[in-house]
């Protein structure tokens, strides 16, 4: 992976995004088929009859699940266009069930790599490019972005004069470090940025390969040793046969393509997917 200065690889999707706020605003219009996949869901089965001193009570099992399996629960609907506030009546607490289990909401602007991984095997079928993709990724991650924070503070009391001393002599060492290490990002990423719905993404140059590996947050690098451990905002290949999209305030991710790829993934039992109309609203 490395970065691409050239942000005109992008001028053919401006030109075919349609109203903003909709799924042709996010992945284009003129596609034969769009299909919208359901993020997982992590949810954790717990004693609540023993709380510790934070009030939470011990995980006594974990789980992936669907959308499907909260709506048997909740007997609300789910179709192409559900939102997750309307299937679970909460969008940002985790739900909780009777039987100890509780459900996180589903994650937004994150595609699991699990998934992603699973989806490449349709996407590299349904280009003659798969060496020559784009990625565009939104730079205001922390890590991206040159703006994290370093927070310090003391555990337990007040420390003696010569302790203090001692911590506050490292915590000025640290920043000094966080600062310096913030500003080789800066400089790392200071490339043209590609300007969407009100947001600036990097552009990188990729391969459907690249994805086809969930492991591939532990390696990724676009310069400089700068890591990448977010999934893609946007994904497509040069001879511009799809997209994919997972929007940073979306929980589910859009693939825009042919009827065959859309098909296939709307079959495909690893995912929770159904065909969506270009000009329904996001999710």
């Amino acid at each position: 992976m490395e970065l691409i200065t050239d942000v005109r690889r992008a001028d053919w999707l401006v030109r075919r995004l349609q109203a903003s706020g909709t799924v042709a605003g996010t992945v284009g219009g003129g596609f034969d088929g769009y299909a919208r996949v359901l993020h997982p869901l992590a949810a954790f089965r717990e004693d609540r009859s023993v709380l510790d001193e934070h009030g939470d009570a011990p995980v006594l099992e974990t789980s992936t699940w669907r959308w499907s399996d909260v709506a048997a629960r909740t007997g609300r609907t789910l179709d192409a266009g559900v939102s997750w506030s309307a299937l679970s009546a909460s969008r940002d607490e985790d739900v909780l069930f009777d039987d100890g289990w509780r459900v996180e909401p589903p994650a937004e602007g994150w595609l699991d790599p699990r998934l992603l991984a699973a989806l490449t095997s349709h996407l590299s079928a349904s280009t003659t490019t798969p060496l020559d993709l784009v990625a565009a990724v939104w730079d205001g991650w922390g890590d991206l972005s040159g703006g994290s924070t370093l927070v310090s503070g003391w555990q337990d009391g007040t420390p003696e004069a010569t302790e203090r001393a001692r911590a506050e002599a490292e915590v000025a060492r640290l920043r000094t470090a966080h600062q310096a290490a913030l500003a080789a990002v800066r400089r790392a990423l200071a490339v043209p940025r590609l300007h969407l719905t009100h947001r600036e993404h990097l552009l990188v140059r990729t391969t459907v390969a690249d994805w086809a590996d969930p492991a591939w947050t532990e390696r990724a690098e676009i310069a400089d040793g700068v890591p990448l451990a977010h999934t893609p905002q946007l994904l497509w290949p040069e001879d511009h046969a799809w997209v994919l999209a997972t929007e940073i305030d979306c929980d589910s991710t859009l693939v825009a393509g042919t009827r065959r790829l859309v098909d296939a993934i709307v079959r495909d039992h690893r995912f929770e997917a159904y065909e969506v109309d270009p000009l329904s609203a996001l999710r």
